[in-house]
């Protein structure tokens, strides 16, 4: 089958604080402006200054769910590290572009950023706009658009100076190579957000009332933003002294009925388990984002990957219903963040939303709508008589009360009677365990009425994967021309086995971002699907689809 590629990819790369990933947001903005989509992926050292960073941004007229890193059209670059990391990745007809006072008899082209910015304040710090300069001169933009973005972009007080550069350096590339790309507009302008932008409106959509988080990359963008967001969403956000206090405050502001989300990353969820399993004890509804990246211990921290999966579904001492979903976009992450808030007040009980760097911190054209998210409401005790925290309902789910109240209202982390008063009896032990396995049953009943797996294409080999790594598999179809079935299970526990085990007699390929094949084992202990052959990648990257696209031809 036939390649097909209807994208163009603009590359930009320096050092830390040359503003690299601004150059990237400000390109998405501009491909937004034509009505076209967009996919743009920071990659980024652990360091404020110097190393290596650049910003990939992919732009089509139509929905694009990758970046693509090898094939490239434009690649800008401040220095030789960056010119001779991605030159490489340059398409036969793309253009590569030179810091041509740090550069000397190289091919591509050469532009003066240093000695153009050397009359300004900022000096080299001016080169992400520079680069903007670059990409809106070879693809036919006009000044007044460069200096629409800037305007909207950067501060007040850099525009007079980053419009000057942004001209001279705009007019040096009209003149040395012209027009070379025309994009074609696309049929309406639409918002960008990043997954955790996304996950975050999700949960503000579903009635957030408290975050509690440390920060921790990739997860830190979700304090960030909410924290900015507060007041016009009436939220209240603490930074706590660490991540053990995280979910011992969030759990207590559960108790007072608040909707309380908390966000970490491996090793900060590693100090949050005993208070998962306290959660899990006293049935607090919480919502815990946990955005894998690289690990074990400290890992990477700003790269990606799917390395979490087995920690989440078993994370947490003792039986108790847990559950954990990961969405597969963007997009999907705003709905998804909504459904698990309802279902943990349904269900009283802890959820993981379960994601990675690359979608948390990857930026996207959405369509959102608020018509599909869902208010959280608990079941609340409005009888006369006396209140029993945890009553021994037929579903195990007991209604929940809170304070200020005339009536006892008391969580207990230890094994406790329908008041919630401590107990060891033997018989009251075994029945507030029963309660709380008949939760698990309720749940997996409502579950075959909700959307639990993504199926996409109806036709063809099966390939079968989960959360971020979904984006990278269908965007390798489409750039491959390949014909084949996409199967993703947005919830991993409780596993919707009913949906998944038809699949049982047929070959499988897997992909996921791990070394151990974590979610091609939990198919096979789950639903015994039989997989032909696993394609992983652990190098702390997410798949390009151009490479997954040969892999996946190698064994379809």
């Amino acid at each position: 089958m036939a390649n097909q590629k209807d994208t163009f990819t603009y590359i930009v790369g320096g050092k830390a604080g040359e503003g690299v990933k601004k150059s990237g947001s400000i390109a998405a903005k501009l491909f937004t402006k034509l009505g076209r989509y967009i996919f743009q992926r920071d990659d980024y050292m652990s360091l404020i200054q110097g190393g290596h960073n650049y910003s990939v941004v992919t732009t089509a007229n139509r929905w694009v769910s990758s970046q693509y890193e090898n094939d490239v059209e434009l690649i800008v670059n401040s220095d030789e590290r960056s010119y001779n990391k991605h030159k490489h990745k340059l398409s036969e007809n793309g253009i590569i572009v030179f810091n041509s006072d740090k550069q000397e008899d190289v091919s591509g082209v050469g532009v003066p950023f240093s000695s153009k910015a050397k009359d300004y304040k900022a000096k080299d710090l001016m080169f992400g706009v520079g680069a903007f300069a670059v990409l809106s001169s070879v693809t036919g933009q006009t000044k007044a658009i460069l200096e629409e973005i800037i305007k909207e972009e950067l501060p007040e007080k850099t525009w007079e100076d980053n419009i000057a550069y942004a001209s001279d350096i705009f007019d040096h590339v009209d003149s040395e190579i012209g027009s070379s790309f025309k994009l074609e507009p696309g049929d309406k302008k639409r918002p960008i957000l990043t997954g955790n932008e996304s996950l975050s409106l999700g949960a503000i959509a579903a009635g957030l009332d408290c975050y509690y988080a440390y920060p921790m990359t990739p997860s830190s963008s979700i304090l960030h933003f909410l924290a900015h967001y507060k007041n016009e969403f009436n939220l209240t956000v603490v930074q706590p002294e660490n991540e053990i206090a995280v979910i011992n405050m969030a759990i207590g502001s559960s108790f007072s009925g608040a909707k309380t989300m908390v966000a970490s990353s491996g090793g900060g969820y590693a100090l949050m388990n005993e208070g998962y399993s306290l959660a899990g004890m006293c049935e607090a509804p919480l919502v815990v984002v946990l955005t894998s990246r690289p690990s074990p211990a400290s890992g990477v921290p700003t790269y990606t990957e799917q390395g979490d999966l087995q920690f989440a579904l078993n994370s947490g001492h003792g039986d108790f219903l847990r559950i954990v979903a990961s969405p597969a976009s963007i997009e999907e992450a705003f709905y998804l963040a909504a459904e698990l808030f309802d279902l943990t007040y349904q269900y009283q009980t802890p959820a993981i939303l379960l994601t990675s760097k690359h979608l948390s911190e990857s930026h996207m054209t959405v369509d959102l709508t608020l018509e599909n998210t869902i208010w959280a409401q608990p079941e609340l005790f409005e009888e006369n008589g006396e209140y029993k925290r945890y009553l021994d309902t037929e579903n195990g789910v007991s209604p929940m009360k809170f304070p200020p109240s005339d009536q006892l209202i008391k969580w207990n982390s230890y094994e406790h009677d329908e008041l919630g008063i401590t107990t060891e009896d033997p018989d009251i032990t075994a029945s507030m365990h029963d309660k709380r396995y008949r939760k698990e049953e309720a749940m997996l009943k409502q579950m075959k009425n909700m959307h639990t797996v993504n199926t996409f294409g109806d036709s063809g080999p099966l390939i079968f994967t989960w959360g971020s790594t979904t984006m990278s598999v269908l965007e390798a179809l489409e750039y491959g021309n390949i014909n084949a079935t996409v199967v993703q299970p947005i919830y991993l526990r409780p596993f919707p086995i009913w949906e998944i085990e038809k699949y049982r007699d047929e070959p499988v390929i897997t992909v996921e971002l791990n070394k151990w094949g974590q979610f091609t084992n939990l198919i096979k202990e789950k639903a015994q699907i039989r997989v032909k052959k696993l394609i992983n990648q652990y190098n702390a990257r997410p798949f390009d689809p151009i490479k997954l696209t040969k892999k996946l031809n190698e064994v379809l």
